[in-house]
């Protein structure tokens, strides 16, 4: 079994699939899975680009120190 994800609200999750009692409740809750997870994997991104812009920033100042 998979270690529950820290970002899943798995009781919300559980509470809108237990209230998707028609077929456009259940399709707003799969709209609503895959909405938040692109958000999640957008925040990831941008969280590593900016890992990337400060390593990059970080190695250009020790660079132009030693000259």
């Amino acid at each position: 079994m998979r270690k529950q994800d820290f970002g899943f609200d798995y009781h919300r999750y559980h509470r809108l699939l237990r209230e998707a009692d028609s077929e456009d409740k259940r399709l707003a809750l799969i709209e609503l899975l895959i909405e938040e997870k692109a958000r999640d994997r957008l925040a990831a991104q941008r969280a590593s680009d900016r890992a990337a812009m400060t390593a990059h920033t970080i190695a250009t100042v020790l660079r132009n120190g030693r000259n």
